[in-house]
């Protein structure tokens, strides 16, 4: 069987966009292949995340943490679901680009989607959730973690414990924000395929720029209200 791409080519994604924007990372690009996949990058200023997928079927993901110095930027992985064995080390890559695609050897070309410029645009990580009481609960900060990144259209969670190199779960794909009313439509969900194309309503508000409160039914029809704050 052929091993997915390992996380170094995520590294090479980055770079590009952060060579045209001044140093600043931000936004998502995308990469179709002959055989139906897609693979999705969605990037913060010093994190990413990486989705490989087809019509109904999850294949992988990995993300974590990057730095950027000169043409070199440097990526520490924070999770793996195909290779746990990858969690917690670190690679550099060089790389070149041409405007808004990106060339790598071996790995063909990659196009920008969105430049990742609206407010809510950040890698959050969910810090409170209301109860059966109506009270938000603080979440205590550990090694456990689930986060979430939005583009300036597309988003993507994962729950994960970078310690143990466990991986429990992603999901992703498009969102819209418009009156008051956030819209995801799920390109790719880990738990359960048959989520794939559901698109799903929530209320939200970003309180100080940071806090991002989100009510609504969950994609099992659950109610909910969670607390995402922006990492950084």
């Amino acid at each position: 069987m052929k091993k997915p791409f390992h996380f170094s080519w995520i590294i090479v994604f980055c770079l590009v966009y952060a060579t045209q924007v001044s140093g600043q990372l931000k936004g998502a690009w995308k990469q179709t292949s002959s055989d139906g996949k897609t693979t999705m990058l969605v990037c913060s200023d010093d994190y990413l995340m990486i989705a490989r997928y087809k019509e109904k079927e999850f294949l992988y993901t990995e993300g974590g943490i990057y730095t950027l110095s000169g043409g070199t930027v440097t990526y520490k992985s924070e999770f793996n679901s195909a290779d746990t064995s990858k969690v917690g080390k670190t690679v550099s890559v060089n790389i070149n680009f041409s405007g808004n695609k990106l060339s790598v050897e071996g790995l063909g070309d990659w196009q920008r989607t969105d430049e990742g410029k609206t407010p809510a645009a950040a890698v959050y990580r969910i810090t409170g959730r209301m109860g059966n009481d109506n009270q938000i609960t603080s979440m205590q900060r550990g090694a456990r973690k689930t986060l979430k990144m939005l583009t300036d259209t597309r988003f993507q969670w994962v729950a994960i414990n970078p310690e143990t190199k466990q991986f429990s779960g992603t999901g992703g794909g498009s969102y819209t924000i418009k009156d008051g009313k956030y819209t995801e439509t799920i390109d790719f969900f880990s738990r359960d395929n048959n989520r794939v194309g559901a698109s799903l309503s929530f209320d939200y508000e970003l309180k100080e720029g940071k806090d991002w409160h989100h009510s609504g039914l969950s994609s099992a029809g659950a109610k909910i209200y969670e607390v995402w704050s922006k990492e950084k």
